[in-house]
């Protein structure tokens, strides 16, 4: 057996499929209820806003406001905590997942289990991204017309991502005997479409109407 072969076999990380299930059961319990507290965020904040005359919210200060009908003198602090509290949970998992993308783009050494010494463009991609975050609000951005670009972003390019899975899981060269099954690939076509007229009515209503 050659070096290079030893290597393969070192490098080879055999999987339990009970950890796979697990896996599987926590997206799947994780989406889920992430999109009933999406729904019911959506659903009470435009309850609250339409009521209260607010058809518009362009800067941070508007949007703490708007919560004056719910919370009184107290949404500001309301607002605030909301803001503190989701940049905590948010900040280290987008900065993360971005980092990851571009190492594994340029085939950098990545991992949070790694020292900065043996990752160093890595880290260097968090620090970047947190300081352009944090600079966004000093240099005239408005942070919630960015959260506005950025979704509409997110709407087109889902369609794309959702028809470049679909490909790759359809690929018997790269997925082998894992491929699609024709529940799967039903599933898919029908979430390609709904997600590609979704973001033809957003495009719609957000430029043209």
């Amino acid at each position: 057996m050659s070096v290079e072969d030893m290597k393969h076999k070192n490098s080879v990380v055999l999987v339990d499929k009970s950890l796979i299930h697990n896996m599987k059961m926590d997206v799947n319990f994780g989406m889920f209820f992430s999109n009933v507290v999406m729904f019911f965020i959506i659903l009470t904040t435009g309850t609250v806003l339409f009521n209260a005359g607010i058809h518009k919210i362009d800067t941070v200060e508007q949007a703490a406001k708007a919560l004056e009908p719910i919370a009184g003198k107290g949404a500001y602090y309301l607002f605030a905590i909301g803001v503190i509290g989701t940049g905590f949970l948010a900040i280290p998992v987008l900065c993360g997942s971005l980092s990851y993308i571009v190492s594994e783009t340029f085939n950098w050494k990545e991992g949070l289990d790694k020292k900065f010494s043996e990752a160093k463009p890595f880290y260097v991609v968090i620090i970047v991204s947190l300081i352009i975050g944090l600079l966004i609000n000093y240099i005239g951005i408005s942070p919630i017309q960015a959260l506005i670009y950025s979704a509409i972003l997110y709407g087109v390019t889902s369609p794309v991502i959702i028809a470049i899975v679909l490909h790759i899981g359809n690929n018997k060269k790269i997925m082998g005997k894992f491929s699609n099954s024709l529940r799967s690939n039903i599933l898919g076509v029908l979430t390609l479409l709904l997600m590609t007229i979704a973001a033809g009515f957003m495009l719609y209503y957000q430029f043209i109407n």
